[in-house]
């Protein structure tokens, strides 16, 4: 009987475990063709990841009178670690606060990302050193990387030649849109400093004129759509 090294079977559980969920992500996004649906990212630690109720909701309708999606009106709320994740081909996350993921909530994570997955993160300001922390737990090899203005991102149905729009001033700092990729794949967009998630929520909430909160939602739906596609 042959034995294998320790690390040798750990990496080949970690890759079996990748392939299954690849496989799982595969057949449900086979589903979602004919019922599309996405999800706010609930996580530990103390944040208010519910933050801004009335933004993805106001998103999903944007969407699918301007792009042609077919989302479910009232997005669903998954877990970090929850297998559920797998369901949706975005989730979103916000907040202003303190994020922590559990060792179980980085694996979920990841290999929901690396599976065909896709984060959206929007620092509702306060986010940005808990987002920067708990993402190295997921990839501690990747680093957020300031996206340039020509990513097809920015390029949907709507153009963007400028990257990510100002939406809320918060310490006189430029938007900036940052992102992880993996094998090449960009698997995480984080708006820094613009705020997107606040110009989606409903007029009276910001009080945000009409001009504003259509930059954002247009953002929103470009992130959408290249999420879909890719």
């Amino acid at each position: 009987m042959v034995a294998f090294p320790k690390s040798y079977v750990e990496i080949l559980n970690f890759r079996l475990k990748v392939c299954l969920f690849s496989i799982f992500f595969f057949l449900f996004s086979l589903f979602t063709i004919f019922a599309q649906q996405v999800a706010v990212l609930k996580y530990g630690g103390g944040g208010d990841w519910y933050a801004n109720p009335t933004a993805v909701p106001n998103l999903i309708k944007f969407c699918n009178k301007n792009i042609n999606t077919s989302i479910k009106e009232i997005p669903e709320t998954v877990e970090v670690g929850s297998v559920a994740i797998f369901n949706y081909p975005i989730v979103f996350m916000t907040g202003h606060g303190n994020v922590s993921f559990s060792d179980d909530d980085a694996e979920n994570l990841k290999n929901y990302l690396v599976s065909g997955g896709f984060l959206h993160v929007s620092d509702n300001y306060g986010l940005d050193a808990y987002v920067r922390r708990e993402m190295k737990k997921v990839f501690p090899k990747l680093d957020f990387q300031e996206i340039p203005y020509n990513h097809p991102i920015y390029h949907q149905t709507f153009n963007f030649e400028n990257g990510c729009p100002k939406i809320h001033e918060h310490d006189s700092k430029r938007p900036q849109g940052f992102g992880l990729f993996y094998e090449g794949r960009l698997i995480c967009f984080y708006d820094y400093e613009s705020d997107l998630s606040d110009g989606w929520e409903d007029e009276e909430v910001h009080n945000d004129p009409y001009e504003i909160r259509e930059k954002a939602l247009k953002m929103g739906a470009n992130i959408v759509e290249y999420a879909f596609k890719n």
